[in-house]
């Protein structure tokens, strides 16, 4: 389980093929301080740390990852957001999520609102996932609230330390990017479909 509030971002420093599953080797700020066996959110993405070493980690994801998600289109220099599993000592200072990305996002449009930015995304709706004014949403792996909400595009605010501190910066038009619905929205929506067939 994780908050949506990214610890730092890491660099892809390596990727090996292997058969169907890709090996992607990182490094972090905090790459010393991880754990074997550890989950940590890769752009929204939750992935277990399998080998550490002095300067580098390395996480393997499977096929049906690379489907669901962006990993695939990672190439070495991408800039990826990260984070460690909620510690349910602390405050909950984004919201739950859960590192299961549900689909992909195409960034139709970003503006410049002077000194902060628009970012309008578009999904495929399928009627599985929805979008409300002011909930959340997480959009590789930040925890970010709705501003605007479509039937199958949404439009999120970013300051400028989220700017700053992510790789929101280094987004384009067209670029393709990990979304997870908040979760308390998809139970709602699946009770919603079980009454209407009732």
């Amino acid at each position: 389980m994780f908050t949506g509030i990214v610890e730092a971002t890491g660099i892809v420093e390596a990727i090996n093929h292997n058969e169907s599953n890709i090996d992607f080797i990182l490094n972090c700020p905090f790459t010393q301080e991880l754990k074997i066996d550890q989950s940590l959110a890769h752009n929204g993405c939750c992935l277990t740390v399998v080998e550490i070493t002095e300067t580098h980690y390395r996480v393997t994801a499977i096929d049906e990852t690379l489907e669901k998600t962006n990993l695939g289109k990672w190439k070495i220099g991408t800039e990826v957001n990260l984070e460690r599993c909620l510690k349910f000592d602390g405050r909950l200072d984004g919201h739950l999520v859960q590192g299961h990305v549900d689909k992909t996002g195409i960034v139709e449009k970003i503006q410049d609102k002077d000194g902060s930015f628009l970012i309008t995304i578009s999904y495929e709706n399928t009627d599985e996932y929805t979008t409300v004014p002011q909930g959340s949403i997480t959009v590789n792996g930040i925890s970010l609230t709705v501003a605007e909400s479509g039937s199958d595009d949404f439009s999120v605010a970013i300051i400028p330390y989220t700017w700053e501190f992510t790789n929101m910066k280094t987004l384009k038009v067209g670029d393709t990017v990990n979304l997870e619905f908040d979760i308390i929205g998809k139970y709602v929506n699946k009770l919603m479909k079980k009454n209407a067939v009732l």
